[in-house]
């Protein structure tokens, strides 16, 4: 376990844990529990039940964290699009994305089969004790508070774990911390480890039927939302911002509202999907019908 985790720290990584499958038992139970809290939501929740779901055994899970709040965000883009989508490790020319491909191989070098799989990552860094949910239901880790990344890997054979954590709060998140719940534009916190999903403003974004109040509540979104983190006082100083994000720049011209707005296929299947996915490859109705809800906020 010490040169898994040796490894990891080696490239970029800023912590890694080490927990038995069965440490995700109790999962379904708290997903159960978030339909029970917010039953218009319940069809986005229940898709969370196949992260526990595999078609072979499994035995352990190797969680790793990294930071992202070094990166700049352009001004053109504050407020509008989520650090974590601009900084994402899918993007194969990024730091994050090389970690991960030579810790994968790595794992695969010293004889480690790896199942495909997309486990709970939040909960499994909880468990593993490398980090800890928030009111908002972020993980939060000591050096980068919730502007953090976290990369899994499934694993098919037994290996020396961490002491699974029970204790998945933060400690310093308590009850006069709650500045996120209140700073929430569509009110979708209310309680520890719970969030009524189908409010937040990253889900809202890809629906076409959102109501005059939940558009307005939306504001200049247009891909992800990050008030509940901006605003958290356990997010003060992590922030840097000192480092620019590799070919970043070269997107901004086609990412104000008017560029949007005016947007064909060409450039949007060619230039703009391939780097923001999200939306799917048939996705620039979405794009635009945000940026028309934003263009008529700024009103």
């Amino acid at each position: 376990m010490k040169n898994i985790k040796e490894r990891a720290l080696q490239l970029g990584y800023s912590t890694c844990g080490i927990i038995p499958a069965e440490a995700l038992d109790g999962y379904a139970e708290q997903v159960s529990n978030s339909i029970k809290s917010f039953p218009n939501s319940a069809e986005m929740y229940e898709r969370l039940y196949r992260r526990i779901v595999l078609s072979e055994p499994k035995k352990s899970i190797i969680v790793c964290a990294r930071g992202y709040g070094h990166y700049k965000v352009p001004v053109s883009l504050r407020g509008r699009f989520g650090k974590f989508y601009l900084f994402h490790g899918h993007i194969e020319y990024s730091d994050a994305y090389r970690a991960k491909q030579e810790f994968t191989d790595y794992l695969q070098g010293i004889g480690l089969r790896i199942i495909k799989s997309a486990p709970p990552a939040r909960w499994v860094a909880a468990k593993a004790g490398i980090g800890q949910f928030g009111w908002n239901n972020f993980i939060y880790t000591q050096e980068h508070g919730s502007y953090v990344a976290l990369d899994t890997w499934v694993i098919d054979g037994e290996l020396e774990y961490d002491t699974p954590s029970e204790n998945h709060i933060s400690h310093n998140c308590n009850d006069s911390f709650r500045k996120c719940i209140k700073a929430c534009p569509t009110n979708a916190l209310s309680d520890s480890l719970k969030v009524d999903w189908g409010k937040c403003i990253t889900h809202l974004m890809y629906r076409d039927d959102v109501s005059g109040l939940e558009q307005k509540q939306m504001g200049q979104w247009l891909y992800g939302c990050d008030v509940c983190q901006d605003v958290c006082p356990m997010n003060r100083g992590k922030l840097t911002q000192h480092t620019d994000f590799p070919r970043l720049a070269e997107y901004e011209q086609h990412l104000t509202l008017e560029a949007i707005l005016t947007m064909g296929e060409d450039t949007y299947t060619n230039i703009v999907y391939p780097r923001f996915w999200f939306a799917g490859k048939n996705g620039l109705s979405t794009w635009k019908r945000n940026a028309q809800r934003a263009t008529e906020n700024l009103t």
